[in-house]
């Protein structure tokens, strides 16, 4: 992972900032998280039963798979070094695009989309995130992913 500024990273609007890493999507996580949501709809956490479906077994949840984008984040995203902290701000738009097989694995690729400063040491931050699936064409998931960047008050 490379270290810029936060003038820096403003430059790179439109460009690919990061690939993360592949993550492994198997069906304990696909569990876990069914447990955590209370989300045990049978197509994720019965694989006798989603054997019948039109996935042929479990596929993970959608919100699983949009939850594992600040870890893909971590991995792939350049370290800003004179940013204090960052915050997730939301989405302006999700769309769940392909199910994600149990023992499948994702990654997200980055492009950074937006970045606005809303203060001398306030950045919107928006990404064009994609979570692909391993071997698969089309991706898991699209999205308009915005944080805010805070920025070291001492660096500017």
């Amino acid at each position: 992972m490379s270290e810029v500024t936060l003038q820096e990273y403003a430059t790179m609007v439109g460009r690919e900032v990061g690939l993360s890493r592949w993550f492994e999507v198997d069906q304990k996580r696909i569990d876990l998280f069914a447990d955590v949501t209370e989300d045990r709809q049978y197509i994720h956490i019965d694989p006798e039963a989603a054997a019948k479906t039109i996935f042929g077994g479990t596929v993970a949840h959608g919100f699983l798979t949009l939850s594992l984008m600040p870890a893909m984040a971590y991995d792939a995203l350049p370290k800003l070094t004179d940013q204090m902290m960052a915050v997730n701000y939301g989405f302006e738009k999700v769309r769940l695009m392909s199910p994600v097989k149990a023992g499948k694995r994702v990654r997200a690729r980055f492009v950074l989309k937006k970045f606005d400063e809303r203060s001398p040491t306030e950045f919107l931050v928006c990404y064009d995130a994609t979570v692909e699936i391993e071997g698969e064409t089309k991706p898991a998931l699209k999205a308009d992913w915005l944080g805010i960047s805070f920025a070291d008050a001492s660096t500017r």
